[in-house]
Order: structure tokens, then C-alpha cells, then sequence
């Protein structure tokens, strides 16, 4: 699959701080709706949330472009598959669902990876989005403390009218971080401390194209955040009711007509 970000550094010890998050699976689930079938997770990396559906009933396969993510998923007994998000392998209209969880912002050919997903599932299966719109990142403000890594990250998220331009007809479901489970940004935003911990930033991809091309910046940026921690100056409380009003990300889940 092609895409913006290599996680072959990442692959190795991605499970030690992320996991499937209860916050991302409530609307997931509600997208997907409760008759469980097969079901392909593209960029699924290690296999985490399609485990998680697995549990549920669903018959998933992770499909990612990095073999070492997927090594990691098929020690979870998943099925994989190596591929291109924008190419899927799959016979057209042969699956009852496709997800995309916190990834499609590393697709540089997003519409094309929706449109492959809107062709291979079932009159009646659904393809379920969970993406961060780049409305959402101003809600992740740890990014005002790394200027130069925002201008970088912004761009590659998409607009909410974007993806629903690409998904007519989706119905929209936010999701608010109420745990750290998946070791997002989005979520350690919700415990700021843990930001500071160097081997908790290192499984985002945020982090790690920080430490590579803005180091200085990332260094006064997280110094920055442990002296305002330390005078009790809680930056995520900031401004509640904008992230009340944007959700932290959102699953967009679409149908195809029967």
C-alpha cells in the first residue's frame, strides 16, 4: 500500500504501547452494524482492532504493504495478506466489510483506496472509516507545541467534506477518547504526561518524523509541555467545547445500495 509513512522501525515493539481502543471500537462497532461476516482491515499493522472483531464474530484478514507488521498480526492467529491500499487483492463485491482505523491520513492515493473499498464489498456491506479530519487535529494540541510538525501533518489529513464527498451517503460517528489504550496522538492528548515518556512517542508516526527532521523542535516543544504540567497548567482541558463540537475522530461508515 502506498503510503506516506514506513513502519518497518515500529513493527517490533508497536504492541507495547497500543492496543484496540474501547473509545474507537463503540462506533466502530456501530458502523459495521451486528450481523458479523468477512471483513478486510487494510493498513491493519499488527492486527490489533481486526483481533478485537475477530472476538466479536467478524472473519477478518489484515492486509498492510509492511510484512513486518503483518508477522505481528499472524502471531495473533489472523489471517493476513500483503497489499496496496489503492489496489486492493480482492474480487469486486466479495466481502461484507472493509475498514480503514487511523491510517488513511499515510494514503497518499486516499480516494483511490476508498473507491477500491466502495468496489470490493457486498450490495448491503459496509466500509467503515475511522480517520482523524484535519478539522479534528486542531483538537490534538500537543501540535502547538511543535509548529513545524504541524505544518507537516496537517496537510496529509483530510477535510470531513472530503471524506464524505468520497463516501456519499456515509453516516457519521465521532469518537471521544475516554483511554490511552491505542497510543494515539489523539488520545495521549487525553493524558499529557505520557507524552513526555520518549518511548511512548516513539510508536506514532508523529513522533518519529519529529525526532527525525525536527529534533531541536521536538525537544523544546516536550520541555515546554513538562514545565506548563508542572506549574498546573493542563493544556488538553483548554478548550472542552470545541472538542465536544469536532469529536476527537470520526468513523464514517458507508453502505453500498442493494
Amino acid at each position: 500500500m502506498a503510503t506516506s509513512f514506513e513502519y518497518s522501525n515500529q513493527a517490533r515493539t508497536y504492541d507495547l504501547t497500543r492496543a484496540a481502543s474501547p473509545s474507537v471500537l463503540a462506533p466502530l462497532r456501530a458502523a459495521l452494524g451486528d450481523r458479523p461476516g468477512s471483513l478486510v482491515d487494510v493498513g491493519g499493522g499488527t492486527g490489533n482492532y481486526a483481533r478485537a472483531l475477530a472476538d466479536e464474530g467478524w472473519r477478518p484478514v489484515v492486509l498492510d504493504r509492511n510484512a513486518g507488521m503483518l508477522g505481528r498480526a499472524a502471531s495473533k492467529q489472523l489471517p493476513v495478506a500483503l497489499g496496496d491500499a489503492s489496489a486492493l487483492p480482492v474480487a469486486d463485491g466479495s466481502v461484507d466489510a472493509v475498514v480503514f482505523v487511523s491510517m488513511l491520513h499515510h494514503v497518499p492515493d486516499w480516494q483511490a483506496a476508498l473507491a477500491e473499498a466502495r468496489r470490493v464489498v457486498r450490495p448491503g456491506g459496509v466500509v467503515a472509516v475511522m480517520a482523524f479530519t484535519r478539522e479534528q487535529v486542531d483538537v490534538h494540541w500537543v501540535l502547538g507545541y511543535l509548529p513545524a510538525t504541524l505544518a507537516h501533518f496537517a496537510g496529509l489529513h483530510q477535510t470531513r467534506d472530503e471524506l464524505l464527498g468520497a463516501l456519499p451517503g456515509a453516516v457519521e460517528h465521532p469518537v471521544l477518547y475516554e483511554d490511552v489504550v491505542d497510543g494515539s496522538v489523539a488520545a495521549l492528548c487525553r493524558r499529557p504526561e505520557l507524552l513526555l515518556d520518549p518511548e511512548v512517542r516513539a510508536q506514532t508516526s508523529l513522533f518519529e518524523w519529529a525526532e527525525t527532521h525536527t529534533p531541536d523542535e521536538l525537544a523544546d516543544g516536550m520541555a515546554r509541555l513538562e514545565a506548563d504540567l508542572a506549574a498546573g497548567v493542563r493544556p488538553q482541558d483548554a478548550d472542552p467545547g470545541r472538542r465536544a463540537a469536532l469529536g476527537d475522530a470520526s468513523v464514517l461508515a458507508w453502505r453500498r445500495p442493494t
